[in-house]
């Protein structure tokens, strides 16, 4: 059936982020930062005097809103909200009202940005307790697929742990450069099949995945990497004095120094046993790293 479209795309269409990216090419200079994935869109001021900040985005927020209804764009007024980031805990209740269209945005504490929950003083605990809950339920859909004598074998497994786990774990981690480890070694015990008491350092190698804390220094070095290339959106962060710097929000984590790898992961994997059948692939990493169910692991 053809269908003729005086505007816009089809929903889904592989076009529609490049022809969205040509169509708001334009956007107004504003004194905000602007931030733009998509049709996600944060403007961001810093300052020290509230006032100061909320005259700025009110009147580039006005700015931006001019320019949307000139090019029959719609601001989704029930998903823009305003929120600050500070280490003020005198101000921890203070709300930022920014007016758009004579009306005050909501303030949420805690917005969600591209999959990501911020809070006040970004150490994301919000976000990190929320992925250990949706890293937790996918464990367990691993855990059905998986069993002591029966289930995937360990190809499968660690193509669906890879895919189900660190995927999830692994989205957007060089902004808080940790990752949730136990939920993560769960998973590659379900792998190999072996034991709680058995060392955590044998998991991956076992699994053949390389460890958490060297996939989360890879992409976080990835990233810094893409961020030295002049024209990329972190360009100026990492390339300014430090003392240009004195006035943005102190990380807990900066993922520029996070960057420095401090151990070496050897590209080779154990692949024997690796088509056995899950008892027997099972039993075999049991012998492997000596913690099974043998008469002297149960004795100690």
């Amino acid at each position: 059936m053809l269908r003729r479209l005086k505007n816009g795309v089809p929903q889904g269409s592989v076009l529609a982020p490049l022809l969205f990216n040509i169509y708001i090419s334009d956007l107004p200079t504003i004194v905000s930062r602007k931030y733009a994935y998509g049709d996600y869109l944060a403007i961001m001021h810093a300052d020290v005097d509230w006032q100061a900040v909320k005259g700025v985005l009110s009147k580039d927020m006005s700015t931006v809103g001019e320019y949307l209804q000139t090019w029959k764009l719609k601001l989704s007024t029930t998903k823009t909200v305003s929120a600050a980031f500070h280490l003020n805990n005198k101000e921890a209740k203070r709300e930022l009202k920014v007016n758009f269209n004579n009306e005050t945005l909501p303030f949420c504490s805690e917005p969600k940005y591209l999959g990501v929950t911020l809070d006040r003083s970004l150490t994301y605990h919000r976000h990190l307790e929320s992925l250990r809950k949706k890293l937790t339920s996918r464990v367990a859909l691993l855990r059905r697929l998986a069993g002591s004598g029966w289930g995937a074998g360990a190809t499968t497994l660690r193509k669906a742990t890879l895919a189900l786990v660190h995927s999830t774990a692994e989205y957007c981690v060089p902004v808080w450069c940790r990752l949730i480890d136990p939920a993560i070694n769960n998973a590659l015990r379900i792998v190999t099949g072996c034991l709680r008491p058995t060392p955590a350092d044998n998991l991956p190698i076992l699994a053949g995945i390389q460890p958490a804390q060297l996939r989360r220094y890879g992409a976080t070095l990835s990233l810094v990497h893409r961020a030295m290339e002049p024209g990329h959106l972190l360009h100026s962060a990492l390339t300014r004095p430090s003392s240009a710097n004195a006035r943005r929000l102190k990380s807990r984590h900066p993922f520029v120094p996070a960057a420095q790898p401090t151990h070496v992961w050897h590209s080779g994997r154990i692949t024997n046993g690796t088509t056995l059948p899950r008892r027997a692939w099972v039993r075999l990493n049991h012998l492997r790293t000596g913690v099974g169910r043998f008469r002297s692991c149960l004795y100690k």
